[in-house]
């Protein structure tokens, strides 16, 4: 059967289905702000602890990495990016969840060539090192005595 591009288009967006756009951005809206809500929130929690605000940022991006890693592990956070969209692309949980997905997804590969090479190849090596660099160096600071 031959078809001219034009046909061809015809033809793809008869079959495509309609994306609801408003509803999308609607959800990605109130997904994205709640993520954020959850982090203004353990950031307003450490601020009443009495950490500066320095602080309570270093501590609410843990935090949040964490809880996203954890939702990302619980298979929790595909999920939520279901409905969300692009709302779960907030920085910190969407590059938490960068990273942990391939390293859940390559797990039977083995540690180096699997979840290690698989974190490396999709995050990006440079933000992954980068992260266990200061990991790293926030260890090294607090066995030193120096944090």
């Amino acid at each position: 059967m031959e078809m001219s591009n034009k046909e061809y288009q015809s033809y793809v967006e008869s079959k495509a289905a309609k994306s609801p756009i408003a509803v999308d951005m609607g959800k990605a809206f109130v997904i994205g702000g709640l993520i954020c809500v959850v982090g203004q929130g353990i950031m307003d929690a450490a601020l009443s602890m009495g950490l500066s605000k320095g602080e309570a940022g270093t501590v609410t991006t843990i935090v949040l990495v964490g809880l996203s890693a954890l939702l990302t592990g619980l298979n929790l956070y595909n999920k939520i990016a279901r409905h969300g969209g692009a709302g779960t692309l907030v920085p910190v949980t969407g590059f938490a969840n960068a990273v942990v997905s391939p390293a859940i997804d390559f797990r039977s590969e083995g540690f180096v060539t699997g979840m290690a090479a698989k974190m490396f190849q999709v995050a990006g090596p440079v933000i992954v090192f980068g992260t266990l660099a200061s990991a790293l160096y926030g260890v090294v600071l607090l066995v030193l005595g120096g944090a």
